[in-house]
């Protein structure tokens, strides 16, 4: 009697069992396909990383967009899809990449980061490249350490400072490229440069590119004693870069400081020659230009009255070697400290205007 109740509860308990699960499937079958869909387009996607570390783009393109269709909220995959269509300058569908990685993620800052470079730099979208680095300061982002395994305490503010320098290029750009019957907001446009440029050395100290354009947006809205200061930073920071050396120059001989210009534009003429993604055209536009300088200081009262004062100045020493000058130690630190220097900048730190 007992194997007979036993045999009946268990083939009752079998069919309630299988009748649970056929109405589970019944009520919860969209669940149970997204899951199964969530597996396979994963799937498909890692096969597209592996494509993409063989260098197989086109592989990698088929695999992602096979495994996105299954599993679109795979905000990563559309990340490394909108980076892979901007490394082949395929913009537009770098953007709609991009956007899907934000519908599914939006604090995704690399994406909204990626998204306004492109508004930006390469479709001169400037409004939209603004609302995008706007949105990146305001995201609230955990800081976690964890030893020898992850940490972000660094790349929270710097990604933070990063979004605030582009949005100065952004401004700058918009006001470099207003139409004619808008030319009257450049100076407004500038000044909102100037402002997420300091925005962006709170959290990006001691910066060459925020300082350098910085002091350009300065420059162009006519606060030049503003733009020789930071263009004096950033010549402290990076000594060895021609820019900032060139933009001073150009400065300095607008407001008739040729010995100064002079000084400034031989440094950048030196640093220029040995850089080798320099064109020819940019050396001689260099040397033009000092040439032009030269020949002002030569005819200018400053000249005459800085031959009349001047000192002779200590040797220093080099090697000469196959026609080049080949520093030793202590004229290397020589240079270096020569190339810090800034020249024009106790006229620019007076206090009083000019």
């Amino acid at each position: 009697m007992k194997r007979i109740f036993k045999k009946i509860f268990s083939k009752v308990t079998l069919i309630i069992l299988v009748c649970v699960l056929a109405l589970l499937a019944f009520f919860f079958w969209g669940w149970i396909e997204k899951q199964i869909n969530k597996a396979k387009g994963t799937y498909y996607i890692y096969r597209g990383d592996q494509a993409y570390y063989q260098n197989n783009i086109a592989k990698t393109l088929e695999y992602y967009n096979s495994g996105l269709e299954l599993y679109p909220e795979h905000y990563e995959a559309w990340f490394n899809l909108g980076n892979i269509y901007t490394v082949y300058e395929d913009y537009y569908s770098a953007i709609d990449a991009y956007e899907h990685a934000i519908k599914y993620n939006p604090n995704y800052v690399l994406a909204r980061m990626n998204l306004g470079i492109i508004y930006s730099e390469n479709l001169g979208l400037f409004d939209e490249a603004i609302e995008q680095f706007d949105a990146i300061p305001k995201i609230k982002i955990f800081k976690l350490w964890i030893p020898f395994v992850y940490s972000n305490i660094k790349s929270v503010p710097a990604n933070k400072g990063i979004a605030y320098y582009n949005k100065g290029v952004a401004y700058k750009k918009k006001a470099m490229y207003l139409p004619l019957d808008k030319r009257y907001l450049t100076y407004k446009y500038l000044g909102e440069s100037v402002e997420a440029y300091k925005k962006a050395l709170k959290y990006l100290k001691n910066n060459y590119d925020v300082y350098y354009n910085k002091a350009v947006a300065h420059h162009l809205r006519g606060d030049f004693r503003e733009a020789g200061l930071d263009y004096c930073k950033a010549i402290k920071i990076e000594p060895m870069k021609y820019e900032a050396h060139y933009n001073l120059a150009v400065l300095l001989k607008g407001l008739h400081r040729y010995r100064d210009s002079v000084d400034e534009l031989q440094k950048a003429a030196m640093l220029i020659l040995e850089d080798p993604d320099t064109t020819n055209l940019q050396s001689a536009y260099i040397f033009n230009l000092l040439n032009d300088v030269t020949r002002n200081f030569i005819s200018s009262q400053e000249y005459y009255s800085q031959r009349l004062s001047d000192e002779p100045t200590t040797a220093l020493s080099y090697t000469y070697v196959n026609g080049k000058i080949v520093p030793d130690e202590e004229f290397d630190k020589a240079i270096i400290e020569n190339f810090k220097s800034c020249a024009g900048f106790e006229y620019f730190n007076e206090e009083e205007e000019f």
